[in-house]
């Protein structure tokens, strides 16, 4: 079929919505009201097909596939993927670099999986492997309350200084700062990801999620209804990046924001803040 013949799918109409920032003023209203119509259309046409009876065949080529399996597809895919990738199992279950196969998936794995039901949610997966909580990944410590009661105990090296912590289980906790001798420390997971306080006594031990340590820009800008958000990114070298960011509403923006410093500067995720910036 000629390429001229199919339709866009969902991500380069975005990409195309994108581009009209970089239209000169004359063009942009025009090109833009017409955009706006194309997605209109689009979503007339995903209604329609919504509502279709069920024995109407939505396409003669293609056989009937029902949405949520086709999604459930989609987010098995990703969770292989993720696994492959990343290594995401958690204590054990899946080998580590290099891999020469991929393991015997069972149905207990799919079932139990943290990874698997984070994906089937909606939200992304990260891209390094999380703290684990008894091996299981812990997306509650990165990403939700500040403050767990924990099991933890503080290693120390040759100099008798502390080096790393054992925490839940997890070996894999670096002591950035002892605070207060023998009691109080910064931690941080394999140096990526959110710093933590932990103070460490007798009877229970306490991990804090510090305050984010910097604040970047996310600016929304508006340009023939086409709304685009972009993070202002401070690079090492004193020079700024604007991002682009795929999303409709500020709270993607900033999810989309924080998933692109877990990929591009992992040490930094967690410890920026977004202030919001509504361009002219």
């Amino acid at each position: 079929m000629d390429d001229d013949a199919v339709p866009l799918d969902a991500e380069e109409l975005m990409l195309m919505g994108e581009r009209l920032e970089t239209l000169p003023s004359a063009d942009a209203e025009w090109v833009g009201r017409l955009f706006q119509e194309c997605l209109r259309a689009r979503m007339h046409e995903a209604e329609l097909l919504a509502n279709a009876p069920a024995s109407e065949p939505v396409a003669e080529s293609a056989p009937e596939l029902d949405g949520q399996l086709a999604q459930i597809a989609l987010d098995a895919a990703e969770w292989l993927k993720t696994l492959w990738d990343v290594g995401y199992m958690g204590s054990g279950s899946f080998p580590a670099l290099p891999r020469t196969a991929f393991p015997h998936v069972e149905l207990e794995d799919v079932l139990k999986s943290s990874l698997f039901a984070r994906i089937r949610e909606g939200k992304r997966p990260l891209p390094f492997p999380p703290p684990t909580r008894n091996g299981l990944p812990w997306h509650d410590l990165v990403e939700g309350q500040d403050e767990h009661v924990v099991t933890a105990e503080v290693i120390k090296d040759d100099d008798n200084g502390p080096a790393r912590a054992i925490i839940e289980g997890g070996r894999d906790w670096l002591v950035v700062e002892e605070i207060t001798p023998a009691s109080v420390y910064v931690v941080q997971h394999r140096g990526k990801g959110p710093r933590y306080e932990l103070s460490v006594t007798p009877f229970f031990s306490t991990l804090k999620r510090e305050a984010p340590r910097w604040s970047r820009e996310i600016r929304l800008s508006e340009r023939a209804g086409v709304r685009s958000f972009m993070l202002r990114w401070l690079k090492a070298d004193g020079g700024v990046q604007d991002v682009p960011l795929r999303a409709a509403t500020w709270e993607r923006a900033e999810s989309e924001a924080a998933y692109w410093i877990a990929t591009n500067s992992p040490e930094m995720y967690g410890q920026v803040r977004f202030e919001r910036i509504e361009a002219d």
